[in-house]
Parts: structure tokens; sequence; C-alpha cells
């Protein structure tokens, strides 16, 4: 046997060699959100991450990175952007510099329910707002959620409109938020969330808005004595991925993702709704002041019509018109 010929066989065997490794390493992709691990957010991030191994027979593994432990959310976003991360999820408000129609969402008093949310995010609308982050270098491929949002704060009991009057509270950047707490004669201060807990410690703020099983699971039972339920916003939470990234996945990849991504949601809905009421007893027999039926008319004749106005104002009422024709 020629040299030439066992040099060319030892290639042959190489390549080969070299494409079955190729093809027995996983593609791992990271996954970063700001969340605790006793979360709900994290715990369907890694029913999520499960499913898409099995389903994919170990061929894509999802590392979940929770805490901000890569960066808070908006670093993290930046971070799908850009390149270095493969997947976030963050509260909606932190994509609506990107999409100024996704301020929508979370407009104070704009879903009566989650299920009418759920409709949205789920249909047509929500498809319409995820495919308009594609300028922007990210994949949409789910709306998770924060949930519906209520007040904590450590000055005072928040039964009516008039009780939020000087609170200095955290909020979202969201305009429509700042604006309603505002009209409510509080002062807003927007900050990431990994910020807060030590910013109402050293009483830098009074309090902040956020579903309770949120504030179960980052303790701020330990900083925080009121909890009213005003449920005054629904706060969505887009998952997203680099879209180059996912532009380059095989096709039946793509759908899989796209898949798990949905189921996971309705895990993570159903997680929140099934804990929601033993949530709030353990606030409770933490030592927070719940509230359970404030006065949310007084609240929402405040700040609804006004908050709407304003987003119409620079946006059109479209997105609007959509979400109040489902069913």
């Amino acid at each position: 046997m020629s040299r030439t010929l066992l040099k060319t066989g030892a290639a042959l065997l190489l390549s080969v060699a070299c494409a079955i490794a190729a093809a027995q390493t996983p593609l791992r992709l990271k996954f970063s959100h700001s969340g605790a691990e006793t979360d709900s957010q994290h715990i369907a991030a890694l029913e999520f991450a499960k499913r898409v191994k099995e389903r994919s027979h170990g061929a894509i593994e999802v590392q979940v990175y929770p805490n901000s432990v890569l960066g808070n959310d908006s670093t993290a976003l930046a971070g799908v952007r850009g390149g270095t991360i493969d997947m976030s999820m963050s509260g909606n408000p932190y994509f609506t510099g990107l999409v100024p129609k996704l301020n929508a969402l979370d407009l104070p008093y704009e879903f009566a329910s989650a299920q009418q949310a759920y409709r949205a995010l789920d249909g047509a609308v929500g498809r319409s707002l995820l495919d308009e982050l594609g300028a922007f270098q990210l994949k949409g491929l789910a709306f998770w959620e924060v949930g519906f949002r209520s007040l904590a704060n450590n000055k005072r009991p928040i039964v009516r409109a008039e009780d939020i009057k000087g609170l200095k509270l955290r909020t979202t950047p969201n305009p429509a938020h700042l604006k309603a707490f505002r009209l409510l004669g509080a002062s807003p201060q927007p900050m990431p969330y990994a910020e807060v807990f030590p910013a109402l410690e050293s009483g830098a703020i009074d309090g902040h808005e956020n579903p309770p099983i949120i504030m179960q699971a980052s303790k701020m039972y330990e900083v925080q004595k009121y909890l009213s339920l005003t449920r005054h916003a629904y706060t969505a939470m887009p998952l997203v991925m680099n879209k180059a990234r996912f532009d380059k996945l095989a096709p039946d990849q793509q759908k899989l993702l796209l898949e798990e991504a949905g189921a996971a949601a309705r895990f993570q809905r159903d997680y929140n709704a099934r804990h929601e009421a033993e949530v709030i007893a353990d606030l409770r027999a933490k030592g927070m002041q719940v509230n359970e039926s404030p006065d949310i008319a007084s609240i929402r004749a405040v700040v609804r019509d006004e908050t709407r106005k304003l987003y119409i104002e620079k946006n059109g009422d479209a997105v609007l018109k959509a979400i109040e024709a489902q069913p």
C-alpha cells in the first residue's frame, strides 16, 4: 500500500471521527434570568431545559443561570442581542425601549383576568409583538410571566388611592408605570430588581410592586411590612434568544424550542395559579400585613384613562383594539 494511500485513508478516518465527535457534542445554550432559585421563573426554566434535553435526545442542553449571575436584566438582554448569552427572560418593560408598542401589555388595569392576558399573548397579538423583536437581534420564543403586580411598602397599609401619595416606590422603567404612580402622588424609582432588596433595607425606597410569589421568592418579607393586593398591572415576561443563533438551527430544532418555550409558559402560569393562596398565607406567617381587598376602583379611576391616553398618543390604538377584541 502506497504512502499516499495510507495518508488519504488516515485523513478520511480523522474526518469521520471528527464528524462523529461533532454529532455527539451537544449544542449548549446559556439561559440567563434574574429570578431566585425558588421563583416560578427558575422552576419553569429548569422544566424547559429538561424537556428540551429529553426531546432532543441530548442534542441540545440549556444551561440555566438564575439570580442575575450573568448580569442584571438589562445586561443580560444586551448579552443576548450581542451573542454572548444565548437566551434570557426579563419583564416586558425591559423590551419596550426596543418595541414601544409592547407598553400596551403593561398598562394599568388593561387585563381584567389572567385568562384574558393569556389569550392575547398566546395568539396573534403576542406573536406579532414578539416578531417585532427580530429587528433587534432577538427571536421571541414565548411570553412567560411576572404576573399581576401588587404594592408592598413599609409606611402604611394601602386601602385607597390616596394612601399611595408620598411613597418612594421602585417601579419598572415602563412609561405607563411611571405615569401611574406620579398621578397617584408617589415618587417612582426605576432600578434593576437585584438592587431592590438592599434599597429597601437601607430605607432608600419605601416600597415596591411585584406579584406576591416574587416577593416570597426574594424574601421581601424581611424588608417589607405591608402588602396590598392592588393587582394594578399585569407584566408579561418575553423569553428571547439570540436571533442569529436561532436562525442557524435546523428547522426541527427551531420547532422544538418554540414548542417547549410555549409549554413552559403554560407550566409556569399553572404553577403560579396553584400556589397563589399559599404564598399569601406564607407572607402573612412571616409577618407581612396583607390587605386582600383594597379599594381598587379608587386607584383605577386615577390611572387607567390617563395612561391609556399617553400610550395611544405615542403608539396608536391598534394593539389595544386587538387585545380588547379577544374573545
